[in-house]
């Protein structure tokens, strides 16, 4: 990398710190630093949506696994925008109704202290491993790029983003999204012009033809039998696209991350279409950067040129030996900025869900400026546990692809909350005993797939076994949490709480 390349990083590095001493004055009460009084307008909404979502992980790891494979991925981006649509218009002004700061309120008030403990721990565990994958996935690129040490670039981006995060709250972390958003942006449209325009090439879109060739458009394997959920090395396009779908809903009704945004904005229409915006600006940018993973496979191969042995490596080795000075900064820019984005947010999301969840939940008493201090630590100690997460990723020659791995990861860490939800939202005979039946059910569920499943399995139990791909007991865990917890409900009673009608998501309130 050039001198001017590190002045285009310097440049954006300080434009990011500048937001976040600008905004940090005032930053005097929960509201303000939690859900920044929530007067954002629909536009940054929709940015902060979008940046939140978009991660290094979308910038590096999904082209990694498209130039590995193919764009196995794809059917789980065609389902989000109908599941962005169900929340833009019912899941959004529920909570804006019915919670204040956090989502677990709501199952709080609906199942108890225990419901909310749980679905609220299981969202920091899944979290923090998220910003762990994040982190790790931008520090790939910087290493490649720089040669820098991988362990001292996760450390560096971690505190540098957790030190805006600590100051600003919410609002630096919302217009710093749209300043990473517009970076993000360009720089994938760059990466596109420039593989489809390869001067190394007999006329434009040559790679085009090459990855169409090889299969890299191919969604995936379209077998639907019970055969082939036993199929641990192959994913059908059924099990991504529902594993993505119950992703995807899960991120959007049960994260505290997305709830928040539709907190923030300030008025129901302006959460309303700041999240069919933030949609709208999502799904381009997750079909570019894989078609980004096609078009590098075509690269590399008409080119004739060594590609990198690491897959999660392919697309920062494009970048720092192909690209112009100058460009090669912005991109990674874009790379970095993908990265703060999402892991600001979630970070500001942990603290807002620690310090409202469990310490004031406890300590009701608790002063605003006590409040504001354990966020601003919590920010810190969550940054630190995910970048140990991050050093323990680290991928090696022949590992599979970051996203692949962290797709599996992530719907098991879950562990059956989008089930949990749903017994909240969508019944009114859903009590208290029948939600922790199912949060039970789902919990050993989850811990005698993890331990038994094929290819890393740590107690072999003989027929008992759990013998499909991993992939499913995540996707099982939800409907076992719900299933379980419906039927125990209606056999054996339990606890409703007396505003219930209240707390039901129904159509057209």
């Amino acid at each position: 990398m050039s001198w001017i390349d590190y002045a285009v990083i310097a440049v954006y590095l300080a434009i990011v710190l500048a937001i976040g001493l600008s905004v940090s004055r005032g930053q005097e009460t929960p509201l303000k630093y939690f859900l920044a009084d929530k007067r954002m307008p629909q536009w940054v909404v929709g940015f902060t949506l979008m940046a939140t979502l978009i991660s290094s992980n979308t910038l590096v790891a999904h082209p990694a696994i498209v130039y590995q494979k193919s764009m196995i991925l794809a059917p789980g981006f065609m389902v989000m925008p109908i599941v962005l649509v169900i929340v833009a218009i019912w899941i959004v002004p529920f909570y804006r109704r019915v919670v204040g700061m956090s989502a677990y309120e709501f199952i709080g008030r609906r199942f108890g202290l225990g419901g909310r403990l749980y679905t609220s721990f299981g969202f920091l565990m899944s979290r923090t491993f998220g910003i762990g994958v994040s982190l790790l996935t931008t520090s790939i690129a910087v290493n490649v790029m720089t040669g820098w040490d991988i362990g001292y670039v996760i450390v560096g981006i971690g505190l540098f983003t957790a030190l805006y995060t600590m100051l600003g709250g919410i609002t630096a972390v919302v217009f710093t999204d749209v300043v990473q958003g517009v970076f993000l942006m360009v720089g994938g449209v760059a990466i596109l012009i420039r593989l489809l325009f390869a001067p190394e090439f007999d006329g434009a879109f040559a790679v085009v033809g090459e990855a169409w060739n090889a299969g890299k458009f191919n969604l995936g394997s379209a077998e639907l039998s019970v055969e082939s959920l036993y199929n641990v090395d192959e994913r059908t396009i059924w099990m991504f696209a529902t594993a993505m779908a119950l992703q995807w809903s899960r991120r959007y009704i049960c994260d505290q991350a997305m709830v928040q945004r539709y907190l923030i904005a300030k008025s129901d229409t302006d959460a309303v279409r700041g999240t069919l915006i933030g949609a709208v600006l999502s799904v381009p940018v997750l079909v570019a950067f894989n078609l980004v993973g096609a078009f590098l496979y075509g690269f590399y191969q008409l080119s004739g040129a060594e590609a990198p042995a690491i897959g999660d490596h392919i697309l920062p080795h494009f970048i720092v030996n192909y690209l112009p000075a100058g460009l090669v900064g912005l991109i990674l820019a874009a790379i970095m900025a993908a990265t703060m984005s999402s892991v600001s947010s979630d970070l500001n999301s942990i603290a807002t869900v620690t310090t409202r969840d469990y310490f004031r939940r406890f300590l009701p008493g608790l002063a605003d400026r006590t409040q504001l201090f354990i966020g601003r630590v919590v920010v810190l100690l969550a940054g630190m546990a995910a970048a140990w997460i991050a050093v323990t990723l680290v991928p090696t020659e022949g590992s599979t692809p970051v996203a692949e791995k962290a797709l599996v990861i992530t719907v098991i860490v879950s562990a059956g909350v989008l089930g949990v939800f749903s017994l909240g939202f969508l019944t009114r005979r859903g009590t208290r005993r029948g939600c922790y039946a199912g949060i039970v059910a789902c919990l050993l569920f989850t811990a005698w797939g993890v331990l038994t499943q094929p290819g890393n399995r740590m107690l072999d139990l003989g027929n008992l076994n759990f013998e499909m791909n991993p992939i499913m007991i995540g996707i099982f865990g939800h409907l076992i949490s719900f299933g379980v917890g419906y039927t125990v409900s209606l056999i054996a009673g339990g606890h409703v709480p007396d505003d219930v009608d209240e707390l039901r998501f129904r159509p057209g309130r």
